[in-house]
């Protein structure tokens, strides 16, 4: 299995999607909440060059907001 981590903040609507859509499919992933933990935004920042969230690394990409059909490819999920 990947390792899933998701880059997010917790009033941010599309990253509780997100992790909704993982929990739903049984993955595993960790979550950093970039709000307070300031390392973890500046890596996420280094990797895409902007502050929005969600940003999900499935391993093999990096997808920036929810969604859903290329996580779904990403994954291998039908």
């Amino acid at each position: 299995m990947k390792n899933i981590t998701i880059y997010s903040t917790p009033t941010c609507v599309y990253c509780n999607m997100a992790k909704n859509f993982f929990k739903s499919n049984n993955i595993n992933y960790t979550e950093y909440n970039v709000a307070s933990d300031l390392e973890r935004r500046k890596e996420m920042i280094d990797k895409t060059g902007q502050m929005g969230v969600p940003v999900i690394d499935t391993g093999s990409e990096i997808i920036i907001g929810f969604d859903e059909e290329k996580l779904r490819t990403s994954l291998e999920i039908k």
